[in-house]
């Protein structure tokens, strides 16, 4: 009997579903943590996303340009989820010795690698839906 194609995609996707448990739960023994529940945790947040895609454009920006830019969002929540996303090493924060002082944030090179995967994710949905 003959496998087919649908059959050996079932195949393929089990097994790397197999594949990322295995390297989830050693990394889970060896860190103490689940990198991949807490980093997703991070990204899917109501608005996580929106500071690190105008990062991603913008390459650079102060806390008043980010908020500015992210309609809704509150002077706390953008503290907190600054402060999230440069704990996660997806940004960075830049303190200038100057009176008044200025801070800048810019993803790191891990955050833009991100950031691509990301948008390339979103606009897979995109499509998904968009079509219908």
């Amino acid at each position: 009997m003959e496998v087919t194609k649908a059959e050996n995609q079932t195949l393929s996707l089990k097994n790397k579903v197999e594949h990322f448990f295995q390297r989830s739960i050693q990394n889970r023994k060896e860190r103490g943590f689940c990198i991949t529940k807490d980093m997703m945790a991070s990204l899917m947040d109501k608005w996580s996303l929106f500071v690190i895609y105008n990062l991603a454009y913008y390459e650079r920006l102060r806390f008043g340009e980010l908020k500015t830019n992210i309609r809704g969002i509150s002077s706390r929540m953008l503290s907190v989820t600054l402060k999230k996303l440069e704990q996660h090493e997806i940004l960075e924060r830049k303190v200038y010795a100057e009176v008044p002082p200025r801070v800048e944030y810019e993803l790191t090179a891990f955050g833009k690698a991100l950031t691509e995967k990301t948008v390339d994710l979103n606009g897979w949905l995109l499509d998904q839906f968009l079509e219908k």
